[in-house]
Order: structure tokens, then C-alpha cells, then sequence
């Protein structure tokens, strides 16, 4: 008997879960990265202009759907000199690429509050998949 009513629980408490459509506040989330740079040190920054839009129906995230948009005019290594490279036509090209877009395939929870996001990153105009980590701290 305990144990179809903690099934029945858990259907009701699914049932009562509605279907959630959130934009992260940007003042409560930073959109990070780090690169090798020349095999011998790393590179850390995050672009301070972006938004994502995120889809789920599970608690768990295990269903949800992430799009995240950043303005490349944002991206800051601590270095304004670099960044600035980081801006011009060897790179990102902000002037005529100002955006790089994100849309997740999957998400894969692998412990506590860290997750695999995978997903197709378009930047220049060329659609790319590729793998992040995330962590949730909410």
C-alpha cells in the first residue's frame, strides 16, 4: 500500500508541475568561458550582454530546452586590448556577426547540480554542435 501512494504521490505532484517558459535574468546567471590559448595557459572571460530562453516541463531539467543568444560586443577577458582583438575580423567579426546563438538537442544530468549541454552554436553564420557544462546554483 506505501508504495502506490508514493506513486500516486509522485503522478499527482508531476500532474500539478505545470509546463514552465522562463528568460534567466541576467543579473543572476554569467555566460562563461574558457579557452587553451597555445597550449600552455588559459584564457577565462564571459560575454556580460546575453539571454537565454529555457523550456521544461521536469524538475529535473531532464527535458529542458535552452536558447541562448549573446551580443559578441560584450565579451570580456580582463583585457581590453585582447578583447578588442577578440571583436575585430580575426575573430568573432562583431561588426558584421554582432550575435552567437545556442540551441540545445539534450541535457544530461551528471552529478548534483552539474549537467552535459549539448546543442548547435551558430556563429558567422556556420551552425556547429558542440558540448557545455553547466552548473545550476538556484
Amino acid at each position: 500500500m506505501k508504495n502506490l501512494l508514493i506513486i500516486f504521490s509522485l503522478v499527482l505532484i508531476t500532474i500539478l508541475i505545470p509546463a514552465q517558459k522562463l528568460t534567466l535574468d541576467p543579473n543572476h546567471a554569467k555566460l562563461k568561458f574558457d579557452v587553451i590559448h597555445m597550449t600552455i595557459s588559459t584564457i577565462d572571460g564571459e560575454f556580460k550582454k546575453f539571454w537565454v530562453d529555457l523550456d521544461f516541463n521536469n524538475p529535473d531539467f531532464s527535458d529542458a530546452k535552452f536558447t541562448v543568444t549573446s551580443d559578441i560586443n560584450s565579451i570580456d577577458t580582463g583585457i581590453e586590448a585582447r578583447d578588442k582583438h577578440l571583436k575585430s575580423a580575426d575573430f568573432f567579426d562583431a561588426e558584421k556577426y554582432p550575435k552567437l546563438k545556442f540551441v540545445s538537442t539534450s541535457i544530461i544530468k551528471e552529478k548534483k547540480d552539474n549537467y552535459e549541454l549539448k546543442g548547435n552554436l551558430t556563429l558567422h553564420r556556420i551552425t556547429k554542435p558542440v558540448t557545455l557544462k553547466v552548473k545550476y546554483n538556484g
